[in-house]
């Protein structure tokens, strides 16, 4: 029996990854995966040209999104799945992330400056016709102007992006419950993204991460949630069991994801 290959957490060049929609329908046409979501953080632009490049590959691509939100000071990324990008409420709460992530973003950029980087406005953008920016934008600002050698050592405990100066930086997310309902009234499945990622829970794999992170599912449960991505690239195979199996206990749908976002 073949294996029923899916990939519901991919980021592409619209948000802070590094391929084209087109590009990802390819890669993962060669994999010989069944079905994709591309799950751009908080933008929709490139949906319709994954599910058109999917419709001549043969590969199915469903309608996704990634939006960060917080809920009683904890930052959680909700997954949306199957709704209507075009819906109303959903466009312009996307509008208004989009201002408060470019009010953040020019802030972080002051800071950096401050901080004795020579980055420009310029410099964050890695393609024509570019809009939205992202940590990741920055951290390949750094690459390309020599003061790091690749992406990863930007995101390094207490260095440059994780430095308590950048952190400080914060950019103001909204409520789950929120966006949990917009999602759903859009139609769409909203889906709690890695939850091994969620801070203030206890120490991984502890009896007490577990039994706080059962009373968290619960109450987003209570507020409208509708699955768990389960399985991830650095959750251990522990972790996935106890995520499967706490998803299946609430009656959760089960998601994959690997949260690619091409070459970082």
């Amino acid at each position: 029996m073949m294996d029923f290959k899916t990939d519901l957490h991919i980021h592409s060049w619209y948000s802070d990854g590094t391929m084209s929609p087109k590009e990802l329908v390819e890669k993962y046409t060669a994999e010989g995966y069944d079905v994709i979501s591309v799950t751009d953080h908080e933008v929709t632009d490139g949906i319709q040209e994954a599910i058109d490049a999917g419709k001549e590959k043969n590969l199915r691509v469903i309608t996704g999104i990634e939006i960060a939100t917080k809920h009683e000071g904890r930052e959680l990324h909700i997954l949306g799945y199957y709704f209507d990008a075009k819906n109303k409420e959903l466009c312009d709460e996307l509008k208004k992330l989009a201002e408060i992530r470019k009010i953040r973003n020019k802030k972080m950029l002051e800071t950096l400056r401050n901080m004795g980087y020579d980055i420009t406005e310029e410099d964050l953008l890695q393609r024509e016709g570019q809009s939205y920016i992202g940590k990741p934008n920055f951290a390949r600002a750094l690459v390309k102007k020599g003061y790091i050698g690749e992406v990863s050592e930007a995101f390094e405990p207490g260095r440059f992006l994780e430095s308590e100066k950048i952190k400080s930086v914060e950019r103001e997310k909204p409520q789950t419950s929120d966006i949990i309902r917009i999602i759903r009234d859009a139609g769409g499945i909203p889906v709690l993204a890695h939850p091994y990622k969620i801070k203030g829970l206890g120490e991984r794999g502890s009896k007490e991460f577990k039994a706080a992170f059962e009373k968290l599912l619960k109450e987003l449960k209570a507020v409208g949630l509708k699955g768990l991505e389960c399985i991830y690239p650095k959750h251990t195979h522990e972790e996935e069991m106890f995520f499967i199996a706490t998803a299946a206990k609430y009656h959760m749908h089960i998601t994959e994801g690997s949260d690619f976002h091409g070459n970082r």
